[in-house]
């Protein structure tokens, strides 16, 4: 298996330990199969444990964790058990953090992180249920094929659509790791017809067979990145009105310059046109081109033209 991101790791955590502290001591091996790891991994990550505490960090305010004989044992030391003075809206960002951690593989719904939790919104007049953490719109039973997948080294078939070229294709992949990033799910895999490493959006996935072929395994340095501009990607620098500032904080960018007027001027690179005529139509009066190739300048204005002599209001 790969090494986790550092925020895989901390949300892992976060449902491992009220989940130990309330049965421990644990078997190793119960741990591993409950949270779907291997023993090298929890090791990893318990370790990382004795390294959690509150100022001064003194060994009486760390956690303790102790692995010997096959058993798992987890004590919160004392100034764990002291009360935490939170404004409004740091309980409620608590809360939905919660909700997050549910979504973690083993973490369990009735833990004493989720029953305070639980406590807490009360006290706040908000109904947890109702907290929603989006991840898209990727389907379960895709999910659950791809997880299957990725935990027992298996091929999978895709029908995946690709929006920067706007296509529809049937690829085979190795498939490496599932990444929850920025509200998606990201499958990250061997591409066999690109012949290449490739992240695929699982919402963007119509169909999941898991094939009877035992996958490659990943590579040690696997890291996770939404997208990787290269040398020869065009540029594009445009003036973004603030209501359009979402760009800066949902799409990867080379430079951001916050302007005297409020407006924003960002730099991106395009992997593919396509994909920039989608934005510019979304963004509409809210962006101007400052700088761009010439084949990308009037890039708007053609997108609309065509938009408009589709359905005859050109």
């Amino acid at each position: 298996m790969s090494r986790p991101t550092a925020a895989e790791q901390v949300r892992r955590l976060l449902a491992l330990v009220p989940w130990l502290a309330e049965r421990s001591p644990v078997p190793v091996e119960e741990a591993c199969e409950r949270f779907g790891i291997d023993e090298k991994t929890l090791m990893r990550e318990l370790g990382v444990l004795s390294m959690v505490g509150v100022p001064p960090y003194s060994p009486d305010t760390l956690i303790w964790v102790d692995t010997s004989d096959g058993m798992i044992t987890l004590d919160l030391v004392e100034p764990f058990d002291r009360p935490l003075r939170l404004t409004y809206e740091q309980a409620l960002d608590l809360v939905a953090a919660g909700r997050s951690i549910r979504e973690v593989p083993g973490a369990d719904s009735d833990d004493p992180l989720q029953r305070g939790l639980a406590k807490l919104a009360d006290a706040l007049g908000v109904d947890p249920q109702q907290v929603h953490v989006g991840l898209g719109e990727a389907r379960d039973e895709m999910l659950d094929r791809l997880t299957h997948a990725v935990e027992h080294g298996k091929r999978v078939e895709l029908d995946h659509y690709t929006s920067g070229r706007d296509e529809r294709t049937v690829r085979r992949v190795d498939p490496f790791r599932l990444v929850a990033d920025r509200g998606s799910w990201y499958l990250i895999g061997w591409c066999h017809r690109s012949e290449a490493l490739r992240y695929f959006r699982v919402d963007r996935v119509a169909g999941v067979e898991v094939l009877d072929e035992d996958a490659a395994d990943p590579p040690d340095d696997l890291e996770w990145e939404r997208y990787v501009p290269g040398s020869d990607d065009p540029r594009v620098t445009l003036d973004l009105a603030p209501s359009a500032r979402w760009v800066v904080e949902h799409h990867p960018y080379e430079s951001a310059e916050e302007l005297p007027d409020g407006r924003t001027r960002v730099t991106l690179a395009i992997g593919a046109p396509a994909w920039f005529e989608r934005l510019l139509v979304v963004l509409g009066p809210d962006a101007r081109i400052v700088a761009a190739p010439d084949e990308l300048a009037d890039l708007g204005a053609r997108t609309a033209r065509r938009i408009l002599a589709r359905y005859g209001a050109g």
